[in-house]
């Protein structure tokens, strides 16, 4: 009962303090954030290589496909390999008329010798002939199997889900093995900061940013999203430190396309006030003080904790709000 009645009183004690509407002027510690320009990129940028020389016999991508894992993006056709995957099947016809041959050889010579009438000269000579005869067989059919699967290498594969930047070739055209057919983006977005060296001090991986707007909406109207840094590279470039931030829903920016991020680079001293004290006049911004004043005033940033003056109050004002 009696936390219950503490309670009651605090309660009322609010009440009053915020029926009454004034606010103590007392400067603050707050995050001095900066607006930067950050790159949407993929996480990683994965290419599609042609594995075998050929001309491209169908290519079923263009840019802007979404493409699954595994997926068959083009076909490679290399007329040479047709040519010596027929020649190959004749000698290995020819090869095993000769290994039957050698085996009826070793057979017949075998029993001969069974019988007392051939020697065993006679017969390691045929066991010789029909193990060469065999293991030529063997090696061309290998031969065979390696000329399929250069056949069906000339499938060009998708090395991961994403969308499709740029198809440089076209059907028709020979490419060599190695050469570039598809530049994906991995279905994952970041996006990239490129800061002067002098922030690096403040970069943290797991620090929180905030993300401006899409497009051309104006500053003080946008709405800004949270976004957390993944990864601060540990080598700095030509003066910049580069971080990765982690944001939801970047699915359909363009990759390349630039926006606004907001992230601390320290903290400073700052004079907030509520939303409601301010009030305009003839395009003028005031606040009235306690003893009936009204005060010229010149806002900064609006902040979750209220809206930073720049100049006009100083510490120990009291300014009474609607």
């Amino acid at each position: 009962m009696r936390h219950f009645i503490i309670s009651i009183s605090l309660l009322l004690v609010a009440i009053t303090a915020v029926s009454a509407g004034e606010v103590r002027i007392v400067p603050s510690q707050v995050d001095d954030r900066k607006a930067v320009i950050a790159t949407v990129e993929p996480v990683r940028q994965l290419v599609a290589r042609a594995r075998i020389g050929g001309t491209i016999a169908s290519l079923v991508v263009k840019e802007g496909n979404e493409i699954a894992a595994g997926a068959a993006i083009a076909t490679i056709a290399d007329q040479k390999l047709v040519l010596q995957m027929q020649a190959l099947d004749q000698r290995i016809r020819s090869q095993a008329a000769q290994r039957d041959q050698a085996k009826t050889d070793f057979d017949r010579v075998q029993e001969l010798q069974r019988r007392g009438v051939s020697t065993q000269t006679q017969l390691d000579q045929a066991r010789t002939a029909l193990d060469v005869a065999e293991r030529t067989l063997a090696a061309m059919r290998a031969d065979y199997s390696v000329i399929e699967q250069q056949m069906s290498e000339g499938a060009v594969i998708a090395p991961g889900a994403g969308r499709v930047l740029s198809v440089p070739v076209s059907e028709g055209r020979v490419v060599m093995p190695g050469e570039t057919i598809a530049t994906f983006a991995e279905d994952r977005y970041i996006l990239r900061l490129r800061l002067p060296e002098r922030h690096a001090q403040f970069m943290r991986a797991g620090d929180k940013v905030q993300i401006g707007a899409r497009g051309p909406q104006g500053i003080a109207e946008e709405v800004r999203r949270d976004g957390l840094v993944r990864l601060v590279y540990p080598e700095i470039q030509g003066g910049l430190v580069i971080a990765d931030v982690d944001v939801e829903g970047l699915g359909n920016y363009f990759v390349g396309e630039r926006t606004r991020v907001y992230l601390t680079t320290g903290r400073r001293t700052a004079i907030l006030v509520p939303p409601g004290a301010l009030f305009a006049r003839a395009g003028v911004n005031f606040v009235k003080l306690k003893d009936g004043a009204e005060i010229v005033v010149q806002p900064g940033e609006v902040r979750p904790e209220g809206i930073e003056i720049l100049s006009g109050l100083r510490d120990g004002d009291i300014v009474v709000t609607p």
